[in-house]
């Protein structure tokens, strides 16, 4: 999988990448361009998110590792994030307010 990227910018001056898709394994992959990789800051080993924004368009993003402190418990933290994602709705809204 290798070859370079495709850069070209649209009419809004958007930049756009383009790859094309390969065979890693049972699987299909896609290689990142050294642009994208020195932008989303990434290396071997790291994780990235694909995220569907409103209008349907996927973001890349690099998942970033945080370290928690030693006096808080992984699991207290985790069902602090699970509430937060169920009231997300909610708490936007009293933000709007």
């Amino acid at each position: 999988m290798n070859g370079g990227a495709q850069m070209k910018e649209d009419n809004f001056k958007k930049k756009i990448l383009s790859r094309k898709i390969g065979k890693m394994g049972n699987s299909l992959g896609v290689s990142l361009p050294k642009v994208l990789i020195d932008k989303l800051d990434v290396s071997q080993g790291d994780e990235i998110e694909f995220i569907e924004n409103s209008q349907g368009e996927i973001i890349l993003k690099k998942v970033r590792q945080v370290k928690i402190p030693e006096n808080v418990r992984p699991e207290v933290l985790e069902a602090f994030f699970d509430v937060f994602e169920e009231d997300e709705g909610i708490l936007k809204d009293l933000r709007d307010r």
